[in-house]
């Protein structure tokens, strides 16, 4: 498989390595989404029974603000990084340094907004001598996905794991375990803050030893501003998709007490598990089809759509599936004051089956069609934020209990991205003349029989769905999946060996 570490490499790609790579990607990474979900399990279990649904909503809010600016901060440069080293004549290590520097300049706008109106993080509670500087971790943030990005244009895909799905979960959880004892106010904070930092380091050592030092790079200010221009688009595509999916959490935050913020947050977390399946294939989808558009072969790009989108559809139905249907048992293991989000689980589980379609598109789309886009993204927001409140009023309105109405969101949620993805898959199978769906039948099938399973499995206490339930909804699931949905191509996924020598 050609690694494109220099301008020109990238055209020398065939079809199959292309496969290759989106399938040992997507390998290395969902191995890493198991590592994650063992380690943020744990987090949800200490905060909810350790800090309580109060402390848990208060912090839910804060980091929700601040992983937002840090969004905006990277300016598109997560996925855009690739665009700009597959068309550049300059050394690499002084493109990556030229988006570290402009990256860590938005930071430190966003982070001295944040400062000098800590309210924004804090609107409903006290703000302590440290919270004043919480916003800082936003340059780490910012920092760890750029040299992330640079990374993964080199096919390292190991290193997003390593940052992302074991130093960082497993130092928050750590974190939060030891700093209980110092203060379950702001523990949860500080935790999070160790986590960032640990995550930074861990994303820039791999980056000295890929790149190497910049050694003569100068920063240039008028090719500095017109990258930042140039990513806006997709700087506010990025904002956009990461925000449909926590603007939840501030609606919830304008009508209900913290406490139901976070209980909605635990159900927000468990959900977004699946969803680290389709950001697993990321690091290596945009490279892979950055270089098949500057070679113009928009028909590889429409397979590498489908052939991803089918994964991802199929491996987030799945977990869905076995997390929603013993949803209880699962809400229950972070507190018996927690069970009352199933609802909101459900929905949100969905909502990641529904979203992976316009996921995968989207990740063409930025750079095929990158305003349209956009437009697309608003106007799924603004039908998405319409919904939510509506939806909370209407309900508030028949009286119906306060975590009903807080499944409101989730609902709306779930509409709206089903839109988004009808949208944004129709765009661009009409820009690349070819299908990009990754619907197949055996979805269905495969479903039902992993529902038929999983109902047979609640009949059983709770620690069975858990321990036992889960695996066999998995298994059977899995089982039909492989059987009647997948082909060679796919099948290439789970052989290392194969993939690897392709």
């Amino acid at each position: 498989m050609s690694i494109a570490t220099e301008p020109g490499q990238a055209e020398g790609n065939q079809p199959g390595e292309d496969i290759a790579a989106l399938a040992k990607g997507g390998r290395t990474n969902f191995f890493g989404f198991l590592l994650r979900l063992a380690a943020r399990l744990p987090f949800l279990f200490i905060a909810g029974r350790w800090y309580g649904a109060e402390a848990l909503g208060r912090f839910a809010y804060a980091v929700i603000v601040v992983e937002f600016a840090a969004q905006i901060a990277t300016l598109g440069l997560k996925r855009g990084l690739a665009q700009q080293l597959s068309s550049t004549s300059r050394p690499h290590v002084d493109v990556v340094w030229d988006a570290m520097l402009v990256s860590f300049v938005a930071s430190a706008i966003a982070a001295g907004f944040l400062i000098t109106v800590p309210e924004v993080m804090f609107p409903n509670s006290q703000i302590n001598g440290l919270e004043w500087f919480f916003p800082l971790i936003i340059i780490a943030i910012a920092w760890s996905d750029v040299a992330l990005a640079a990374l993964a244009y080199r096919r390292n895909v190991g290193a997003t794991v390593t940052a992302r799905a074991i130093v960082e979960p497993w130092t928050i959880s750590i974190g939060a375990v030891a700093l209980a004892f110092y203060s379950t106010r702001d523990g949860l904070i500080l935790s999070y803050v160790l986590s960032m930092v640990a995550a930074l380091a861990a994303s820039l050592w791999p980056l000295f030893r890929s790149y190497g030092r910049p050694r003569g790079w100068r920063p240039e200010p008028r090719a500095l501003w017109m990258l930042a221009r140039r990513n806006t688009p997709l700087a506010a595509a990025d904002a956009i998709e990461w925000g449909s999916r926590r603007i939840d959490i501030a609606i919830l935050g304008l009508f209900f007490s913290p406490a139901i913020v976070g209980i909605y947050y635990v159900a927000q977390q468990v959900a977004s598990l699946p969803q680290k399946l389709k950001t697993s294939f990321d690091p290596i989808l945009g490279p892979v089809i950055t270089q098949n558009l500057e070679a113009g072969n928009k028909a590889a790009v429409a397979k590498q759509v489908r052939q991803v989108g089918f994964w991802i559809i199929a491996a987030q139905a799945g977990v869905g599936l076995a997390l929603g249907i013993p949803g209880e048992a699962v809400m229950g293991l972070v507190g018996p004051n927690f069970v009352g989000g199933t609802g909101a689980l459900a929905f949100l589980l969905f909502a990641e089956v529904v979203a992976a379609t316009a996921a995968v598109s989207e990740a063409a789309l930025i750079y095929v069609a990158r305003h349209r886009n956009l437009m697309v993204s608003l106007f799924m927001v603004g039908l998405q934020i319409a919904l939510s409140f509506a939806l909370v009023l209407v309900m508030r309105e028949m009286d119906l209990p306060l975590l009903a109405q807080a499944a409101g969101p989730a609902i709306a949620l779930t509409i709206a991205l089903g839109v988004a993805s009808i949208l944004k898959s129709r765009l661009l199978s009409r820009l690349l003349g070819a299908p990009v769906s990754g619907w197949r039948w055996a979805l269905v099938w495969a479903s039902a029989v992993a529902t038929l399973v999983g109902y047979v499995a609640t009949l059983v206490p709770e620690w069975g769905e858990l321990t036992i339930g889960i695996p066999l909804i998995l298994l059977s699931y899995g089982a039909v999946i492989w059987r009647r949905g997948f082909t060679h191509e796919d099948r290439a996924l789970f052989r290392m060996k194969e993939a690897q020598a392709s």
